[in-house]
């Protein structure tokens, strides 16, 4: 299992300091992202919270999923890699 963890559903008031704080409860963070508009700045009402461990990650999503943060129930799971790019480090299949 990863350790980075996708949390969707985040009102657009809350904070990577409020994310730290609330998943801080249920090990150690490593690192808070709140995902932001390039142009407005506004939040996209997505981010994503990586733990110390698998199991600190997988205690947080039993923990947290359909929690509320900040009056908006958020969702919580696995990060995936964002479609279309590969999942193994970046190398490419050389021609033959």
């Amino acid at each position: 299992m990863n350790n980075k963890l996708y949390v969707g559903n985040l009102s657009s008031n809350t904070t990577e300091n409020q994310l730290k704080d609330t998943f801080a409860v249920h090990g150690t963070v490593t690192e808070t992202n709140v995902v932001t508009d390039r142009t407005t700045g506004q939040s996209r009402g997505f981010g994503f919270v990586t733990m110390s461990s698998p199991e600190e990650a997988n205690h947080a999503i039993e923990a947290l999923n359909g929690t509320s943060i900040d009056g908006s129930f958020i969702t919580v799971n696995v990060a995936r890699p964002p479609a279309g790019k590969p999942s193994n480090g970046g190398s490419r299949a050389k021609a033959v």
